[in-house]
């Protein structure tokens, strides 16, 4: 097989790539391991920021997200038994964000893919990425029960952590930097409304809290628990009551309940590999960067790595220059460490450190009432939560 860009994952950086390459008049293949109704079912994100709506409008995959996806101007942060919600458009000039699951931008997006015949191939394996440093690199993948080779001008590694993209870097150019969190996420999805409209980051003594959603009739809850949590370790019930703690006000607000469906947990981290092209290999998504999912970057930084690569590529098509696919690296990574900072920083404010100690209790309840009472510091907050621009 040959093609100009040969595209490992489809994920919603994947497909999307896929999607802004041929509204560019370039051609691409994409691989990915596992078959189409895992691809549209595996749980993901579900915060997409102004930047990222905006993207997927203009690719043609905004229509159902326009209908179905909830617009949120605002979130509630939580602490110390009082609320207060930072509103958005007030203080990013009219900016928001939509709640519209990853599951449903990839559907949108495979549909759009099939729709226009371009090559996407599900259950084909990626096993190796060759000759990255020549003007003719490979990808060897396994599909149907044989192993075939893709031949491009350029490989885009959109296959996450564990996949093989980051691998055909060499070792001798490449930096990692890593933090664990000595903590996890227990997220549950329940049947039922949400128990307020807008997202809520509840600061409490036992733990964060998170109250989310994926539709009007469907919440998404999270729970900080220690790191190494088995999810069947803790009863619907005691789920329930430990969120109730932790969202508890001085007002009258109270949590619904309703069946819970899933239950899982999430490990935390943050990382990032340096650099994120080698040759004519380009890492995006979690195969090059992972946060913590408390800033809710995580998709959208992936979106904004596509979106450099394809509009250097174009403009190499267009002028003939290279520059702009030469500083690839440098351009997202400079979006990338912001995206580390505010979500190492939203981790902070609000999880509660197993040896925290009483003076850092304290630090995080002024730092939250610093928010509250600063138009400056509220305005940081939101500039950074609706996203940060691509190049």
């Amino acid at each position: 097989m040959r093609t100009t860009v040969g595209i490992i994952g489809a994920g919603p950086a994947g497909l999307l790539l896929a999607r802004l390459l041929s509204d560019a008049g370039i051609d691409s293949v994409v691989l990915e391991s596992r078959d189409r109704p895992y691809v549209e079912q595996r749980q993901r994100a579900g915060i997409l920021e102004q930047g990222t709506i905006d993207v997927l409008r203009a690719a043609g995959a905004g229509e159902r997200m326009d209908r179905e996806g909830l617009r949120h101007d605002g979130i509630e942060l939580r602490y110390d038994r009082t609320r207060h919600r930072v509103d958005f458009p007030a203080l990013t000039g009219g900016r928001s964000v939509m709640v519209y699951a990853q599951t449903e931008v990839c559907k949108d997006l495979i549909a759009l893919q099939l729709k226009d015949g371009a090559p996407l191939l599900f259950e084909a394996e990626a096993l190796a990425v060759e000759d990255a440093d020549t003007d003719r690199p490979r990808v060897r993948f396994r599909h149907e029960g044989r192993e075939d080779v893709l031949e491009c001008d350029y490989v885009v590694g959109c296959d996450g952590f564990w996949g093989v993209a980051r691998k055909a870097i060499p070792a001798s150019v490449s930096r990692t930097f890593e933090r664990t969190y000595p903590f996890g996420w227990l997220g549950i999805l329940a049947d039922v409304p949400p128990s307020h409209d807008e997202l809520v980051y509840a600061r409490h003594d036992r733990g964060f809290a998170l109250l989310s959603m994926r539709s009007p009739s469907v919440s998404r809850l999270y729970l900080q628990v220690p790191e190494g949590t088995d999810a069947e370790e803790w009863s619907d019930d005691e789920i329930w009551a430990e969120l109730e703690r932790r969202f508890e006000t001085d007002d009258d607000w109270r949590l619904e309940r309703g069946p819970i469906t899933q239950k899982s947990v999430t490990p935390m981290r943050s990382y990032v590999h340096e650099p994120m092209r080698h040759g004519r290999l380009f890492l995006a998504g979690d195969a090059a960067h992972i946060v913590p999912p408390t800033g809710a970057k995580g998709l959208n930084l992936a979106v904004g790595d596509v979106v450099t690569f394809a509009r250097a590529l174009t403009d190499q098509r267009e002028t003939g220059s290279s520059e702009l696919l030469d500083a690839y690296s440098a351009t997202c990574l400079r979006r990338v460490w912001q995206a580390e900072r505010f979500s190492y920083d939203m981790t902070t404010l609000l999880h509660r450190a197993p040896d925290a100690t009483p003076f850092e209790d304290r630090l995080q309840l002024a730092r939250l009432a610093r928010i509250a009472s600063s138009r400056a510091a509220e305005t940081e907050l939101a500039e950074a939560y609706t996203g940060f621009p691509v190049d």
